[in-house]
């Protein structure tokens, strides 16, 4: 009977470690979902500011077409206007030669 009270107790042994490694086995898996829980959070977190800098970086982006837009067309108002500021220049130019000239002469 030695044998089969030393089976018992080697069986008793090895029920124990089994409750004690589904013990653990069950602290791992909720140690698991808490870290499944924070992680399902901080995905979230960062899908929020992901669409809140992409709609930032959108606002920016049309803002600045828009600048783009209007200095374009100053640009081009200003480059139409060049021809002209030229004539002007040469006519002040044309004047004082004439104005100089009437001084000279005094006539």
């Amino acid at each position: 009977m030695e044998s089969n009270d030393i089976s018992v107790q080697i069986l008793r042994e090895i029920r124990d470690e089994v409750h004690q490694t589904n013990a653990r086995l069950d602290q791992t898996n909720a140690r698991l979902d808490q870290s499944n829980g924070r992680l399902d959070t901080l995905r979230e977190e960062l899908s929020r500011r992901i669409v809140e800098s992409e709609l930032r970086t959108a606002t920016a982006i049309t803002e600045l077409a828009g600048s783009v837009r209007e200095m374009t067309g100053v640009l081009r108002e200003t480059a139409n206007l060049r021809p002209r500021l030229e004539r002007c220049e040469q006519d002040i130019l044309d004047l004082r030669r004439q104005v100089d000239e009437v001084k000279r002469t005094g006539s």
